[in-house]
């Protein structure tokens, strides 16, 4: 299969970022499936290719500088743009542990270790911004480049403090939580500077989603959860940026 643009999906070798990649795949984008997992990056991507999709595992781990600054010369060694970047990856130290056998969290903010809250934010908070930031230069080569960042709806103010019309109060998620809510304000800075340039940047809000991140206590398929990730990531000319949302149209802050 032949294609002419490029897409690229952090953290895809499983979960949201896996089905993110198949749907981008069979739209006709190259995909570029952003793993730090070797192994399971290359058994994905050899999947997919074994479905007639133009897919390559790309070493990346979104944490580190060096990794990064590779995986771009990797990108950029094969092509001279990129379409689409969706900053998937993702973790949420500590969380499967605070679950109990209903599925509900429960530790506290002044519970939650420090280091959990510091390893959340350097993957969630951190990464999209080194990730974006590196790939920058190939965004803005292509002619309409696309930016989603996954975010969560626990990163909602708003439905912490329970606002939002007929809402009650999220879960009291501390460090994933609130590095969401900073991803979201990231969002919004990336698409303030890039508007001009035509490049569009959103959030998305999958849902709870059953996958690794929460011991696939999540009721939302990752087929579900994708929608609103491609959505974003192939939007028209004239569409939004800076917005955050979900499948059913724009979130409370």
């Amino acid at each position: 299969m032949t294609t002419e643009k490029n897409a690229l999906v952090t953290g895809a070798n499983k979960g949201i970022g896996l089905e993110t990649a198949r749907r981008l795949a069979a739209l006709g984008f190259k995909v570029w499936l952003g793993a730090r997992d070797s192994r399971r990056g290359d058994a994905a991507a050899e999947a997919f290719r074994s479905e007639g999709f133009d897919v390559e595992r790309l070493e990346l781990d979104v944490t580190s500088d060096e990794s990064v600054a590779a995986a771009v010369r990797t990108v950029a060694a094969r092509t001279s743009s990129l379409d689409v970047l969706v900053n998937n990856a993702g973790v949420a130290t500590g969380y499967v542990d605070a679950l109990n056998p209903d599925g509900r969290y429960e530790r506290p903010p002044s519970q939650e270790p420090l280091a959990d809250t510091k390893a959340i934010y350097d993957v969630n908070v951190f990464g999209p911004i080194r990730v974006t930031q590196a790939f920058l230069p190939l965004l803005l080569a292509a002619p309409a480049a696309r930016i989603v960042m996954l975010s969560s709806y626990l990163g909602s103010i708003a439905r912490a403090v329970g606002s939002g019309a007929g809402e009650s109060q999220s879960p009291n998620v501390m460090g994933y939580g609130s590095s969401k809510t900073a991803l979201n304000a990231i969002t919004v800075a990336f698409a303030r500077e890039l508007a001009p340039r035509g490049i569009m940047v959103n959030a998305a809000a999958p849902g709870y989603t059953a996958t690794d991140l929460n011991g696939h206590k999540g009721h939302r398929t990752v087929q579900q959860a994708a929608e609103i990730v491609v959505r974003l990531a192939t939007l028209d000319a004239g569409g939004p940026t800076g917005g955050y949302f979900d499948e059913n149209g724009p979130l409370p802050w």
